[in-house]
């Protein structure tokens, strides 16, 4: 069956780095657009970013513009998020999508 499993997130302070994974399996991971969503306490999900089947074309929310940079290596089947620079209104869960399907999500929580 389809899985979309997401790890990396955890507490950073402001500044600060994380890298997200997001590990498909159960469908032909390079046919299918792969996004990034947040959703933080009470607010609604949000795009983040989205990378196309082959990689060669990208898109970003303006809030994460120039410090955020999503990837994917199709071999591994697998979808990056690189989040610099981090503030804390990026607090919230993330969580991938793809071919129809989330993740569970992976809580960021960007603090001092």
């Amino acid at each position: 069956q389809v899985q979309l499993v997401e790890s990396g997130g955890g507490l950073v302070q402001p500044g600060g780095s994380l890298r997200l994974s997001c590990a498909a399996s159960g469908f032909t991971f390079n046919n299918y657009a792969m996004s990034w969503y947040r959703q933080a306490p009470g607010k609604e999900r949000r795009l983040v970013s989205t990378i196309n089947g082959d990689g060669k074309n990208t898109y970003y929310a303006d809030s994460v513009k120039g410090r955020f940079t999503i990837s994917r290596d199709n071999a591994k089947k697998t979808v990056y998020l690189q989040m610099n620079s981090l503030k804390s209104e990026d607090t919230a869960e993330y969580l991938c999508g793809g071919a129809g399907y989330w993740g569970q999500g992976t809580q960021v929580t960007v603090s001092s």
